[in-house]
């Protein structure tokens, strides 16, 4: 049956910033289609151990603080000598922080640099053993829309340009390894009700705009994203490598 296609029995899914947000979400999704789910994060979260749980999620976390060198190498290799195995990696961490180009400070550059783009490429390379040897694997990388528009009114260059990469580096693997089943590919998700959007839906200034751009008039809940994230992880996307998927409730229509 074609929703049997969405099962994922027996395999393992590492998610990045997994104790919160779009990316808690997509561990509960993933684990309830029967994946056993790591999660990382900086903290552990007990409220989302809890939530997991209770939602018959097998889970367990796993600390790493992405903005050093060596964490995303030691993160997937503390995975499999826990789990056995490494079906699914998720980048879901990242950082936002917003400021005006010309006053922009290099370290606050390079740390959004860090986190968003050069951590999610070490797991990716990470990962590409495992799943050699295993002669599968699904990576998903999470986007934004960020890299695809320059959204208004927040400054905010390099996020922009950190996710714009991801897209990139998306593709480019997906292109890559696509001939040895290994499966790539990106969701850009717009504006989401998480800890790092609420500063923008809370501003009075911001979020009037960010409504107004956005067709559907709201903004969107990380379960929306991680239905995506279901489908893209499972065979039932089999043919698909190289996507950014789009969710922003048709923001980047206008």
């Amino acid at each position: 049956m074609i929703f049997d296609r969405f099962r994922l029995d027996g395999q393992v899914a590492l998610v990045t910033g997994g104790t919160r947000g779009i990316g808690l979400a997509i561990a509960e999704a993933l684990g309830e289609a029967g994946a056993k789910v790591v999660i990382a994060g900086r903290s552990r979260n007990a409220a989302a151990e809890d939530r997991l749980a209770e939602a018959g999620v097998d889970c367990e976390f796993i600390a790493a603080d992405l903005i050093k060198n060596d964490a995303a190498d030691a993160l997937v290799t503390e995975t499999i000598s826990r789990t056995g195995r490494l079906d699914i990696l998720v980048n879901n961490a990242g950082l936002a922080i917003h400021g005006d180009s010309g006053e922009f400070p290099d370290p606050i550059w390079r740390e959004i640099m860090t986190v968003n783009v050069d951590a999610v490429f070490r797991a990716c390379r990470a990962a590409l053993a495992p799943m050699r040897r295993q002669g599968s694997g699904v990576i998903l990388n999470i986007g934004s829309i960020s890299g695809i528009v320059s959204n208004i009114p927040q400054n905010q260059v390099a996020y922009n340009t950190s996710k714009a990469a991801v897209h990139m580096m998306t593709k480019s693997l997906a292109s890559e390894v696509a001939a040895e089943n290994i499966r790539v590919n990106a969701i850009a998700p717009g504006y989401i009700e998480t800890d790092l959007s609420r500063g923008g839906i809370d501003n009075p200034d911001w979020f009037p705009i960010w409504r107004s751009m956005t067709p559907m008039g709201r903004v969107g809940q990380p379960e929306e994203v991680a239905g995506a994230a279901l489908l893209l992880c499972s065979a039932a996307a089999s043919y698909i490598t190289g996507d950014v998927l789009v969710i922003d409730g048709g923001y980047t229509t206008r």
